[in-house]
């Protein structure tokens, strides 16, 4: 029995030093510039939206709390604090990308391509969203790094990958992902 509690220890101290490895990994990606970084929005809890959502409305939208507004803040040191260059930060329409970007960042724009098609109410945006996001990217030549605050359907639709809120997923101009970081809130 004490060698099988040694060897789980072996193993769990192993795959913490491999996580850290790969944040050192996916950080120095960032310093370099040329990426696209997909954030899902900080913490909102629920799912989906209200029935009587409006995009012009927040008051009817799932909107960050107060665990969402400070994993916000977060994302906004950790590039601070790692000296990560941004061209520009895109969000989408909803409030909680919104408020996500800038919490994190101060200035963003919005851009459609980014908003969610989660529910059937928006699903028939998918497509038409997909290309035009692909579009925007293959004509941004950005040399520092691109960030687009979006929705889980968003980055799991574009890159394969389902990511936590505030995660931050890095991916390469043609949509390879090359890192994640989780930010906690």
């Amino acid at each position: 029995m004490r060698i099988f509690y040694i060897t789980l220890l072996i193993i769990l101290s192993f795959t913490n030093s491999i996580k850290a490895n790969d944040k050192d990994q996916t950080i120095n990606i960032l310093q370099k510039g040329g990426n696209l970084i997909f954030i899902r929005h900080a913490y909102a809890p629920g799912g989906g939206d209200p029935e009587n959502f409006n995009i012009n409305n927040c008051d009817t939208q799932r909107n960050l709390n107060d665990d969402g507004r400070k994993q916000s803040v977060k994302i906004g040191n950790f590039f601070l604090s790692n000296e990560i260059p941004i061209d520009e930060v895109l969000s989408s329409n909803w409030c909680r990308c919104k408020d996500t970007a800038k919490l994190a960042f101060k200035d963003y724009k919005t851009v459609n391509f980014l908003n969610s098609f989660f529910s059937s109410k928006f699903a028939h945006n998918r497509e038409p969203q997909m290309k035009d996001l692909k579009s925007y990217i293959k004509n941004w030549d950005g040399n520092k790094n691109l960030v687009l605050v979006t929705h889980y359907v968003v980055i799991t639709e574009t890159l394969g990958y389902a990511p936590s809120s505030g995660e931050i997923v890095v991916s390469d101009k043609k949509f390879n992902k090359v890192g994640s970081i989780k930010i906690n809130y």
